[in-house]
């Protein structure tokens, strides 16, 4: 029975979006490596954009908007420990100490990106035969681009800003736990 409720723990550790650590009382995610992540991902943005808005070859977009989809559906719905992108983010921040961060709205932020990159993907599979779906494509990858700029460059993760507006505006109940935001800069 015991090694039961064992393995039970373990495989609940493995599929959560976030872990709790000692001296935080509500569930984490390493900065470093979600900032890390957001910069891959801005990259293969910044490869989308080039090829399909100055180049003219918009099949490269749903390749790389199917894999930011399917990173974020690996995040949100088994860890975010195992999306690709953060994999890579963990090899280049290796040396550098973790900086825990709330995993609450990192979430919330993460499902914003998967809504983003699930329409993108969408609208460029249409994209490919007719050109008049160029400008919601284009519109939907500046906002991501913009969002993943912002994180990378600044730490300001705008999805966690709405997340924290939708409590204050009573669009979503108020976390049991508080988590704490990037230099302490939200309050729940």
């Amino acid at each position: 029975m015991w090694q039961l409720k064992n393995i039970k723990n373990k495989h609940m550790k493995l599929i959560s979006f976030g872990e709790y650590i000692d001296g935080k009382s509500f569930k984490v995610v390493d900065e470093r490596q979600m900032r890390g992540s957001a910069g891959i991902m801005l990259l293969l943005g910044i490869i989308a954009f080039i090829n399909g808005f100055i180049i003219k070859n918009y099949s490269i977009i749903p390749y790389i908007s199917g894999f930011l989809a399917l990173n974020f559906m690996i995040g949100i719905f088994v860890n975010p420990k195992f999306s690709p992108t953060i994999l890579l983010a963990r090899l280049f921040t290796w040396e550098q100490s973790a900086m825990p961060i709330g995993a609450v709205q990192k979430k919330f932020a993460w499902s914003l990106g998967l809504s983003l990159s699930i329409g993108i993907f969408i609208l460029s599979l249409y994209l490919l035969n007719d050109v008049k779906f160029f400008e919601p494509v284009c519109m939907l990858c500046l906002i991501c681009l913009l969002f993943l700029y912002l994180e990378t460059a600044f730490g300001i993760c705008v999805g966690c800003k709405l997340y924290f507006w939708s409590i204050r505006l009573k669009l979503i109940p108020k976390p049991t736990e508080r988590p704490n935001c990037m230099g302490n800069s939200c309050e729940v």
